[in-house]
């Protein structure tokens, strides 16, 4: 499995986050994506997001696909030593598709929540305002 960690920090839009928030979120993806689609009058919104919102817990959500070049990305959000963060894993069964798609989807939320983005391969994006 590989993770990335999307973490609040103190500058960034607000300190804690839940689950419903999050989907909010996708769901603020799905229609910025839509809008493109139209503008480009193509069916885009399926490409961009191609997965269904799946809960799990209160804590976790699965975006599940159907498309072969997709396979499944988890969602979850907690809390270390007071710090508020949302945690993209991929599975082993993950695609590269999947991959590409979870980056896409994490620099979205770091930015649109200030945050800081600790990508799969360890390096640190800032998106909060220093």
């Amino acid at each position: 499995m590989q993770h990335a960690f999307i973490k609040l920090v103190s500058k960034s839009a607000q300190q804690s986050i839940t689950i419903g928030e999050v989907k909010d979120l996708f769901t603020y993806y799905k229609q910025l994506t839509s809008q493109t689609g139209k503008q480009l009058s193509w069916e885009y919104t399926e490409s961009a997001f191609p997965y269904e919102m799946i809960d799990t817990s209160d804590a976790t959500i699965h975006l599940k696909s159907k498309h072969d070049r997709y396979h499944s990305i988890f969602v979850g959000v907690g809390t270390d030593e007071d710090q508020h963060f949302i945690q993209i894993t991929l599975p082993e069964s993950a695609t590269y598709g999947d991959k590409g798609k979870a980056n896409e989807f994490c620099r979205f939320l770091a930015k649109k929540l200030d945050g800081q983005l600790e990508l799969f391969n360890g390096r640190i994006m800032c998106f909060y305002k220093r």
